[in-house]
């Protein structure tokens, strides 16, 4: 298919789906901003049993990008989401224990749920609080949830963040 077609097929699309509808040029575009506070003294973002920097940086990276990118449906224009998170611990422990090559496995059970803290605000269009407060999410069931990617390392953090994001913010857009 050349370019000029999916362009073409792109557009229709968007404005027979009244896409265009959605772009308000009155108010800027949503933002989400996530900060990570103290990730030295999170409970637990190793990727291996004596994790490193990089490791922890790689992970809590991944998480802000799927913030960021799943909070997009639930804000109105104008609006800014700001998430601080103060602590994560993985789903999941690493039990060297068992022996040598286990040192860098992480065993997944049900009492390993993951957690993870934060703080959250919602400002709209004018910097008006919308919502504000502290969050800890936690989920016991988590082994029970269908994931849609069995190989993604974060599906249980990633599942915890985006059923948060849409209880939370379901009602709060109002396009």
């Amino acid at each position: 298919m050349n370019i000029s077609r999916l362009l073409l097929v792109s557009a229709v699309t968007l404005i027979g789906a009244g896409g265009l509808r959605a772009f308000d040029l009155t108010k800027p575009p949503a933002r989400t901003e996530v900060v990570f506070f103290e990730p030295e003294n999170f409970t637990d973002t190793r990727n291996s049993y004596l994790g490193s920097d990089n490791g922890r940086d790689a992970i809590l990276a991944e998480l802000k990008s799927y913030i960021v990118e799943h909070a997009k449906p639930y804000l109105a224009p104008g609006q800014t989401l700001s998430v601080t998170v103060t602590d994560v611990d993985l789903a999941g422990e690493f039990e060297p224990w068992r022996g040598a090559g286990f040192a860098d496995v992480r065993i997944v059970k049900e009492i390993y749920a993951p957690r993870i803290d934060l703080a959250v605000r919602l400002t709209d269009a004018k910097g008006q609080i919308v919502e504000e407060g502290k969050r800890e999410l936690r989920d016991q069931t988590f082994m029970m949830n269908l994931t849609m990617n069995q190989s993604d390392p974060l599906r249980y953090e990633k599942s915890l963040l985006g059923d948060w994001l849409h209880r939370e913010f379901r009602s709060v857009k109002k396009g």
